[in-house]
């Protein structure tokens, strides 16, 4: 990888290796969400496919064909996901500019400080299976609207990565 990639190049210069290190490792992105009209609702079920313990995908080479409602984040759909990205996402901030967050693996070498700060979600996701259609109420963890921007890039009235709870 290019020394500090993050901060010289844009997005679409990056190659697969420095797009993939970009990210946190959160989890925040697994979690089922909902889009009515201009409100995402997140919920603090996880993805069948993420490990909760290490918030990572148990499967990524088969998570689109595994999972029909998760999706392939690219320089060229980071507009149309940005409204439902986390504000912490590396993906989101460089693409309006912003620097990674202080805490970030590729800024301290390891995930130790995020999990200190409580950025992941392994301390309070539940496995999608544990939760009825019912109780999903019972485990919203965040609510905002789509911005007008965000509706205007998104294509179609739904964002990716929609679940009806």
């Amino acid at each position: 990888m290019r020394e500090r990639f993050w901060e010289r190049y844009s997005l679409g210069e990056l190659n697969s290796k420095e797009w993939e290190a970009l990210c946190d490792g959160c989890g925040q992105c697994c979690l089922q969400r909902y889009v009515d009209g201009n409100m995402v609702t997140v919920y603090g079920v996880a993805c069948e496919l993420l490990d909760i313990d290490s918030a990572r995908c148990k499967d990524y080479p088969n998570r689109l064909r595994k999972v029909p409602s998760c999706h392939r984040l690219t320089p060229t759909s980071v507009p149309k996901h940005y409204g439902w990205l986390p504000e912490t996402c590396a993906y989101r901030r460089l693409y309006k500019g912003k620097p990674l967050p202080a805490w970030h693996p590729l800024l301290i070498g390891d995930r130790s400080k995020m999990r200190k700060k409580g950025i992941t979600v392994s301390h309070y996701a539940i496995p999608s299976g544990s939760v009825s259609r019912r109780q999903m109420e019972r485990h919203v963890i965040a609510r905002w609207p789509v911005s007008r921007l965000q509706k205007r890039r998104a294509t179609g009235a739904v964002t990716p990565k929609t679940r009806r709870p």
